[in-house]
């Protein structure tokens, strides 16, 4: 096990039991020895659904099947397994699927068409079914409301840390919580989603709703980071609402009594994709892109997409080196509109660059104390429009080399 990210939180959230929602974690020998890599997820009938997914061509197996299911708009359970993605596996990989989603469906009274599956970890490698389906049964009969950090050790592959995060609101002067966790490290560039992220409410929340809302708040979360600029066949984000809360029917997604729970579900998302950029694979300093001034709000992603994905950038910061060059020529090539002679760039809230040239104050010992710290902070505005967006990346540096190098080994 590598060494805990130095940007990883203290500790895991307490994340308290939701009603409707028990986990249990083991350890399958699918891949791994001495460690848990197989959780089940059983959630309460009537409970929905909402889930995007990679765009990627080459999607997984389990990516196909809860895509297929998804328009059912209802789930029973979940089943999510760590060391292979059973990606690339053709006929069989799809066999393995179909019989994991039967065998726990039967675990939990339910059919497979309400069974959820996902998988990481290595592609094209055949998924042992019959070590998944033997696990299964001892997972039901350990099922408890408060297993929550179990189940997110149990899905990492070369994350550092577990990832969970918890947020409580009302709705109609009822309590209710939204609670998730997630895996990722690196192959993170998210198109649609994340790696892996479950997130679970006691909400009523009807399956096109919850959808409107989920989609929306993935957009502003997960789609607005990058480790590594690489988007895995995997990606899989899912919400479940459980309906045990006691509030008023919920009909459309922009109801104002949703405002809380909408702000509730939008921290989970975001404070999740975070810990992902904080955990990437040999991060040393966790980085905010705001970039402003842009033709529209997704022009803005995509200039801070292409500054946070730029390997010289990146390096530069790894060696905490304020080399604003590197910026202005990822804003170049992003393809989206800048003016070059109205465009401003700032790090660690020192102005450094503005209508087209070096700002004629800036002295680079300015900038030199937060460049050496943890936290990196870039602004730039694009002088051309009023679009803003917010991105979150990590530097590069020789462990990412070493761990993916060493990644099959």
């Amino acid at each position: 096990m590598a060494a805990i990210s130095p940007l990883a939180p203290a500790a895991f959230p307490a994340l308290t039991a939701i009603a409707g929602v028990r986990l249990a974690a083991t350890e399958s020998g699918e891949r791994y020895k001495g460690r848990s890599d197989l959780i089940l997820i059983e959630l309460a009938p009537g409970t929905t659904v909402a889930g995007v997914f990679t765009r990627s061509q080459t999607a997984s197996g389990p990516v196909e099947w809860c895509r297929a299911i998804l328009e059912g708009g209802a789930a029973r359970a979940v089943v999510v397994n760590a060391g292979n993605a059973n990606a690339f596996t053709g006929a069989a990989g799809r066999t393995a699927v179909r019989r994991t989603a039967e065998t726990a469906g039967a675990c939990v009274g339910a059919g497979p068409e309400q069974v959820f599956i996902a998988s990481t970890g290595v592609i094209g490698e055949a998924l042992s079914a019959d070590k998944i389906e033997a696990a299964l049964p001892g997972l039901a009969e350990a099922l408890d409301g408060n297993a929550w950090e179990a189940a997110a050790r149990a899905i990492m592959t070369t994350d550092t840390f577990p990832k969970g995060a918890t947020r409580t609101t009302t709705i109609d002067g009822e309590n209710v919580t939204v609670s998730g966790f997630a895996k990722g490290s690196g192959m993170i560039a998210p198109d649609m989603a994340t790696m892996l992220s479950f997130v679970f409410t006691d909400a009523a929340i009807p399956a096109p709703v919850l959808q409107a809302m989920l989609a929306r708040g993935a957009d502003r979360s997960f789609n607005s980071i990058t480790v590594d600029g690489d988007t895995s066949t995997s990606d899989t984000l899912l919400a479940f609402a459980t309906g045990q809360a006691k509030h008023g029917p919920v009909t459309r997604a922009s109801e104002a009594r949703l405002g809380g729970f909408r702000k509730a579900l939008n921290e989970v998302l975001i404070d999740l994709a975070q810990q992902v950029v904080r955990d990437g694979e040999g991060a040393q300093k966790f980085i905010t892109i705001s970039v402003s001034g842009a033709a529209s709000a997704r022009a803005a992603r995509r200039i801070g997409l292409a500054i946070g994905n730029s390997p010289l950038v990146k390096t530069a910061i790894a060696g905490s080196d304020a080399n604003w060059g590197r910026i202005v020529m990822a804003v170049g090539k992003a393809g989206e509109k800048a003016d070059r002679d109205r465009m401003s760039i700032s790090m660690g809230g020192v102005l450094i660059a503005e209508h087209g040239e070096l700002h004629p104050d800036y002295d680079e010992v300015q900038v030199a104390p937060h460049m050496k710290g943890r936290h990196i902070d870039i602004a730039v505005d694009v002088g051309v429009g009023r679009g803003k967006a917010t991105v979150w990346t990590c530097d590069l540096t020789h462990g990412y080399i070493e761990i993916n190098a060493d990644y099959r080994s």
